[in-house]
C-alpha cells in the first residue's frame, strides 16, 4: 500500500556454536536489518497507535515432535492459511488503554509499560471504543493469527532460535530452555519495544504478559479451522460467554521460558483478571 510508513528495524536471531573444546555451546546473537510497513492512529494529542502490516501465508501451526517439552494441546501440527492484516506493533500500553477507557487498572504503573489486570471483555471493549473513534474495525487476534505472527517464518522454539534469553525478553529467566542458560527475571512487566523485534518488526511477543485472543478454548487442534478464523463454539449464550475459557498466548514476566514457545497455549476465563495478561490488537484493513 502505497500511503504505509516504512521503517528499518533491527531484529535478532541466536546462533548456538559449539566445538570440541567447549562443555557447553556458545550462544551468538546475529543482527539484521529489515524494512517494515505500517500505519499510524493519533489517539490524542501525545499518544498514538502503531499498526504493522502483515502479509498473508500459509505456516505450520503447532509444535513438531522433536520440541522439547512438547504438549498435547499443542497438537497436531497443521497448516493454515493466513490473510493479509493490521496488528499493532507492541502490546496495548497503559497509555494507550487510559485514552481510550479512561481508566488505567494495572498493577505495575507506567504509561509505555503493557496494560494488565483486564479481562477479555475489557480488551473487547477497548477494541469496540478504538472502532468508533477512528471509524476502523479493531479485534483482538484470532489463535492461528497470533502463531503466524509470532513465529514470523521461523519454526523453531522461539521466533529468535531454539532458545531464548533475558536479553531478548522478559520472562522468569531463573531457568534456562534448550541450550540457553539462566539470566535475569526482572519480576515485573517491562516498557514495551526495549528488546528486539521479530522478523515482522513486533515486539514482546515472548514473555512480558499474556495476550488475550478472540477464540474459545480447545485441548486440542483436531478438527481446528484452516483458514485462520477464530474457533469459536457454535452454540453460546451469554451465560456461557462466562463460563467458556478463551486462549491467552505469548507468556508473561513470571513465566519459564517453556511457556513463553511460540507453540504454547493456555486459556482463562474471559472475566479473569491479572497482572500477568493483557493483550495486542488487529485490524483488517487501514481505512474505514
Amino acid at each position: 500500500m502505497d500511503n504505509l510508513k516504512k521503517n528499518q528495524i533491527e531484529v535478532v536471531t541466536i546462533d548456538t556454536n559449539q566445538n570440541q573444546y567447549q562443555d557447553y555451546p556458545t550462544l551468538t546473537l546475529r543482527k539484521q536489518t529489515k524494512e517494515i510497513e505500517y500505519f499510524s492512529v493519533n489517539l490524542d494529542e501525545k499518544v498514538t497507535l502503531d499498526m504493522v502490516s502483515i502479509h498473508g501465508g500459509k505456516f505450520k501451526m503447532g509444535t513438531p515432535t522433536q520440541e522439547q517439552g512438547r504438549s498435547k494441546d499443542e497438537t497436531p501440527e497443521h497448516e493454515v492459511e493466513i490473510k493479509d492484516f493490521f496488528v499493532s506493533k507492541y502490546l496495548i500500553t497503559q497509555s494507550q488503554y487510559q485514552t481510550i477507557m479512561k481508566e488505567n487498572p494495572s498493577f505495575f504503573a507506567g504509561d509505555n509499560k503493557p496494560v494488565e489486570n483486564i479481562s477479555w471483555f475489557d480488551a473487547h471493549n477497548f477494541c469496540q471504543q478504538l472502532s468508533q473513534l477512528t471509524g476502523i474495525k479493531y479485534r483482538l487476534l484470532s489463535e492461528a493469527e497470533w502463531e503466524y505472527i509470532c513465529r514470523a517464518e521461523t519454526t523453531t522454539s522461539f521466533c529468535y532460535g531454539t532458545t531464548i534469553t533475558s536479553e531478548l525478553a522478559n520472562y522468569k529467566a531463573s531457568f534456562g530452555y534448550g541450550l540457553g542458560g539462566s539470566g535475569k527475571w526482572r519480576q515485573e512487566t517491562t516498557e514495551v519495544g526495549i528488546f528486539p523485534a521479530n522478523n515482522y518488526g513486533l515486539y514482546d511477543v515472548h514473555g512480558n504478559v499474556w495476550e488475550w485472543c478472540e477464540d474459545h478454548w480447545h485441548e486440542n487442534y483436531i478438527e481446528a479451522p484452516t483458514n485462520g478464523q477464530p474457533w469459536l463454539e457454535k452454540e453460546t449464550s451469554l451465560d456461557s460467554e462466562e463460563e467458556i475459557p478463551r486462549v491467552i498466548r505469548g507468556g508473561s514476566w513470571d513465566d519459564t521460558a517453556y511457556y513463553c514457545r511460540s507453540g504454547v497455549r493456555l486459556w482463562a476465563l474471559p472475566s479473569f483478571k491479572g497482572k500477568l495478561i493483557g493483550f495486542r490488537i488487529a485490524c483488517d484493513s487501514m481505512s474505514t
